[in-house]
């Protein structure tokens, strides 16, 4: 627990790493396809067309069965399988609430998209053993990958 900070992953390199150990991201906060023009579903869409397995988690939208192509989870927890990285579109102040589920799915990684940056919740995440980029958009990290 001592180096907890390693696990706060804000370097390129590091951050290379991550997304090429990752295969598996739940999208908490994805939106819909009737939100197409909004990064909480246009991110999601570019990962999945990049090759990785996206797995719909929206915290709205009760009525919604499918996004992208894939049926949605309600909780972390219903998932059921191992997930590599929990991708977070969640205001600062929302995320709290959240980490006890992620905590229990125990990923890899956690991912808080560009504009999302909460210290305190990015601090119990690498206590626990799970890296944590802040602030960043996962789709732009990726495609600098491919330049």
């Amino acid at each position: 627990m001592a180096d907890w900070q390693a696990n706060l992953i804000t370097d390129a390199d590091g951050i290379e790493q991550l997304i090429r150990s990752t295969k598996t991201i739940a999208v908490l906060g994805i939106k819909p396809e009737s939100h197409a023009d909004q990064a909480a579903h246009y991110v999601p869409a570019h990962m999945a067309a990049a090759g990785f397995e996206v797995i719909p988690v929206p915290v709205y939208y009760p009525d919604v069965t499918k996004i992208l192509g894939k049926p949605v989870f309600r909780k972390l927890t219903e998932i059921g399988r191992p997930i590599d990285m929990v991708d977070v579109f969640r205001r600062p102040t929302d995320i709290p609430q959240h980490l006890e589920e992620i905590l229990a799915v125990k990923p890899k990684a956690v991912w808080l998209q560009l504009g999302i940056r909460n210290d305190e919740a990015a601090e119990t995440l690498a206590k626990a053993g799970i890296k944590v980029v802040q602030d960043r958009c996962l789709m732009v990290e990726e495609s600098r990958l491919r330049r």
